[in-house]
């Protein structure tokens, strides 16, 4: 589907962001808003993420979601439940909900592809025990348009639209948001990165190659001294990445601010000698003060980037720090396997990513090929390419790849994804490297300089020590 310009001009303006400020400037004339937006649009089109030129047969500019839906009526009508229970309809006719009401707010469905049933329902719904039981239950994806003007820029409400209720609806026994996209100019009105892909680079000192990092482990239990030794030997060993785990941000034996007086100024040593300083992304989770407290005490010491659990933080909290921060946003995903792992239930990460995006985090994990983790590889690299694609003028983030990683799997990763704008984070890959840390961390680089001149990494490893180690202690390579 796509919006005309022609006739969504008499809709130029749209409505006040959460920081009180316009969203867009006049669609025709271009925007006033990031200044990554694409301006050369032309009057009549919009472009949507996959760069799909999107035309209006609809006087109101719209947003887009697709789902999975399974559900034991027919699937029109389901979608058509979703759609007003998701806008302006509930389970009953209203007597405010009149023609000029649905024709401005209810959404509407664009699409309707049905898939082949099945007999028995994916998850229980009361909604059809009370009745009698379908013979089959009914399947199709769905795409769903949404007014711009119900939700304005932001993003509660927007899941709200695209998430909330909809996944309790008696009608469905199966329900899963695919993907959304939205026209350049609607994006515009949110933060979305502030430093991305380049931004990252650039704070990093690395520019041609995949960022290698590291995980601090153990992931707790160290003390703010213990925690600098250990930094101390991994920057030695020249990384261009390190991490807290997910676990420790401001633990009683391990205070917050303790941890960040005892690492900083190693890494500034070490700065000094590399030429760069490595990027240590520190956990500042917790709530919107103590979050934007630990921010800019990160910012007073010199550090380049900060770590939240972006699940657990929230969106709106995620978007405060956005709103001030001068550090790269590392998104840490703990807990999306809660969100996912059902085919038929959840989110795609096609349209997790974008929700994030718009919030504004720089890097987000995806896992990494033949992890510990119960993802397949294909929706591993799936993923990683979701993050790197034009969304709306969005930024891109960075993919970080991590789980189970050491130098074997460099070769598949950028055969299969094709970039190197990424970052390759090895835990026990390094620093139960044979060799030592600093082998550890030179053998993921020999891996990349192997698969990116297109050499197989066992011929790579003959003539590069640390590589040839790597492989013989942890397995197979490709």
């Amino acid at each position: 589907m796509s919006f005309s310009h022609a006739l969504l001009h008499q809709y130029r303006l749209l409505p006040r962001c959460t920081q009180g400020q316009m969203c867009l400037s006049i669609i025709r004339t271009g925007s006033v808003g990031r200044p990554d937006e694409r301006d050369e649009l032309s009057e009549e089109t919009q472009q949507t993420s996959t760069g799909r030129t999107m035309r209006s047969d609809s006087p109101r500019s719209e947003f887009t979601a697709r789902y999975l839906v399974e559900t034991g009526d027919s699937v029109a009508r389901a979608a058509e439940v979703i759609a007003g229970e998701q806008s302006s309809g509930t389970f009953l006719a209203l007597p405010g909900e009149t023609d000029e009401l649905k024709k401005r707010s209810r959404a509407r469905v664009i699409t309707v592809t049905e898939l082949p049933p099945v007999d028995s329902p994916t998850l229980r719904s009361s909604f059809f025990e009370k009745n009698d039981r379908p013979k089959a239950f009914r399947r199709a994806e769905i795409e769903i348009a949404f007014p711009i003007d119900n939700v304005g820029c932001n993003i509660p409400t927007l899941l709200a639209t695209i998430a909330g209720n909809l996944f309790e609806l008696g009608e469905t026994t199966g329900l899963r948001l695919l993907d959304i996209e939205m026209p350049v100019s609607y994006a515009a009105g949110f933060p979305g990165p502030k430093f991305g892909v380049e931004g990252t680079r650039r704070l990093a000192g690395v520019i041609d190659r995949p960022l290698i990092g590291t995980i601090l482990k153990p992931s707790i239990g160290m003390s703010p001294s213990e925690t600098a030794v250990l930094v101390d030997k991994i920057c030695e060993a020249g990384i261009d990445f390190l991490k807290d785990d997910e676990l420790i941000a401001d633990p009683p034996y391990a205070p917050f601010e303790e941890r960040l007086k005892a690492v900083f100024p190693v890494i500034e040593k070490h700065a000094d000698r590399l030429g760069r300083k490595p990027m240590y992304a520190i956990n500042i989770s917790g709530s919107i003060d103590d979050m934007r407290r630990r921010h800019d005490l990160v910012l007073e010491a010199g550090g380049t980037c900060v770590m939240v659990s972006v699940n657990w933080c929230g969106f709106s909290a995620i978007e405060h720090l956005r709103t001030y921060t001068d550090l790269p946003i590392h998104g840490h995903r703990n807990g999306w396997g809660l969100f996912t792992r059902h085919p038929w239930l959840g989110f795609d990460f096609a349209a997790f990513q974008k929700l994030w995006r718009l919030t504004g985090v720089d890097h987000l994990h995806v896992n990494g090929l033949r992890s510990k983790f119960w993802e397949p590889d294909d929706s591993v690299i799936a993923s990683a390419r979701s993050c790197l694609a034009a969304f709306a003028g969005v930024k891109p983030m960075m993919p970080v790849f991590s789980s189970g990683q050491w130098a074997g799997q460099a070769g598949d990763t950028f055969a299969r994804l094709g970039s190197i704008d990424l970052m390759h984070l090895a835990g026990g890959g390094i620093m139960g490297h044979p060799g030592g840390i600093a082998d550890g961390v030179m053998s993921l680089r020999e891996a990349w300089e192997a698969a990116v001149q297109g050499v197989p990494v066992t011929e790579y490893a003959k003539s590069h020590r640390p590589l040839q180690l790597a492989i013989s202690k942890f397995g197979g390579a490709s």
